[in-house]
């Protein structure tokens, strides 16, 4: 049997077997642990290989960064920080015609400043402002659609979890990730507010009637001081070299307890629980998915799969922006059934060696693949957003799909502008070094 799996091509074994797998629902850590496990056996490389890969690549220190930049945002969520993030944010906007969606977008902004979740975002954001814009006329869809796109700004305004775990497995400076994530995700942001604001206008949803006042907003800013000195402690110490990602993900854990607790005093003993069980489940999850992917990705290297592909991609088209339009495509298409995190260690071992050869800096293709990834979180069947803003909103998965169409478009636009123009993310990191 395993002679004849010998005879096989390896690519072929590798991915078919990978692709049987998923189509049969086996979780993506176990399909990618399967299949290498069956490429393992059939070219006789000892066992053992798989069991020492997984563990050398778990012992990451920077995968810790994960659970706890996870755990640092239901710390902030269930210890008021976020509330007071959307006071704030209401105080400034929330008077203008559209003013709750502006306000929903712009808290988003200001909460993944803290956190690096996209679910997350939406659910600490979506909790508080989906209810309050069904409450002021808004239809139930197009509130769980603006909290679901404003929730994809949680991977891209730093700090990132989808960036850790590229420039793990891509071998890429988490920091400079960080700092060249800054000013696409505040453009895609402001865009997301610019977009809202008019297809408020288009359907006739009002803001909130309160009239702007200096003394409104100067209170809601003391009130929220502690929420926004957060993402100034988290990312200042980043840039400041005071501290690493990993260490800033376990200073924004205990900021997050420290001000629940004691500024504050939402936090109990049963709300840490919960926010420290979510962060196990999150850091746990991702953990077995890039242990098993190492596997994968080294046996990729071994047979020189990358490099095939590369030369295949190169006897196409030698322009750099045409290949990335063709990848960012796949990207996208993958994306809406297969979650992010697996996209990211399966496909960058594969991708960036085709665009490196091209000349495209690594750091540029990062913020391109998390773009993508926010795109995924916001088409189905498995983008996560959506079903965390149905819940909320109690609307059906082809009610919230079609109010979100706009938004998609609206990043997909934003797509094409980062590919075509790679300083808009370089810039600032070449400008810090």
């Amino acid at each position: 049997m395993m002679a004849w799996l010998a005879s096989i091509d390896v690519s072929a074994l590798l991915f078919g077997a990978l692709l049987v797998l998923l189509v049969l629902g086996v979780p993506i850590a176990h399909a990618l642990g399967a299949a290498t496990l069956l490429l393992v056996l059939a070219q006789g490389i000892p066992p053992v290989f798989l069991p020492q890969t997984t563990f050398n690549t778990s012992d990451s220190f920077p995968l810790v960064a994960v659970p706890f930049f996870v755990l640092a945002g239901y710390l902030m969520e269930y210890g008021g920080l976020s509330q007071r993030l959307v006071n704030l944010a209401s105080a400034l906007i929330g008077h203008v015609q559209g003013g709750f969606a502006c306000v929903t977008i712009l808290a988003c902004m200001f909460f993944a400043a803290m956190s690096g979740s996209g679910p997350a975002t939406v659910a600490a954001i979506g909790t508080l402002m989906i209810p309050a814009m069904i409450r002021v006329g808004y239809d139930r869809p197009f509130a769980a659609a603006v909290a679901s796109t404003g929730g994809t700004l949680g991977i891209m305004i730093p700090p990132s979890n989808p960036m850790i775990i590229y420039g793990v497995v891509g071998n890429v400076s988490v920091t400079q990730l960080f700092i060249a994530g800054i000013v696409p995700g505040l453009l895609t942001g402001f865009m997301l507010i610019v977009g809202s604001w008019w297809l408020c206008r288009r359907y006739g949803f009002v803001g909130s009637g309160e009239r702007p006042s200096t003394q409104r907003m100067w209170r809601a800013v003391l009130d929220a001081r502690w929420a926004l000195l957060a993402p100034v402690v988290v990312l200042g110490g980043i840039y400041g070299g005071v501290f690493t990602p990993t260490e800033a993900s376990v200073v924004a854990a205990f900021y997050g307890l420290a001000v629940g607790l004691f500024v504050y005093r939402e936090l109990n003993l049963r709300l840490v629980y919960r926010a420290l069980a979510n962060a196990v489940l999150v850091g746990g999850t991702v953990t077995i998915i890039v242990g098993l992917a190492s596997g994968f990705g080294r046996l990729l290297t071994q047979y020189q799969i990358p490099q095939q592909l590369t030369q295949s991609v190169l006897s196409l088209s030698t322009n750099w922006f045409v290949v990335l339009t063709i990848i960012c495509i796949g990207l996208i298409i993958i994306g809406t059934f297969m979650e992010t995190l697996a996209t990211i260690v399966l496909l960058t071992p594969i991708l960036l060696p085709v665009v490196v050869a091209l000349g495209v800096d690594p750091i540029h293709f990062g913020i391109l693949i998390v773009i993508t990834s926010e795109i995924g979180f916001l088409t189905p069947p498995l983008g996560v957003n959506l079903f965390v803003a149905m819940g909320i909103a109690k609307v059906t998965l082809e009610e919230i799909t079609k109010a979100v169409l706009p938004f998609l478009w609206m990043l997909c636009a934003m797509t094409v502008i980062l590919t075509a123009l790679p300083e808009i993310s370089l810039w600032l990191p070449r400008l810090l070094r």
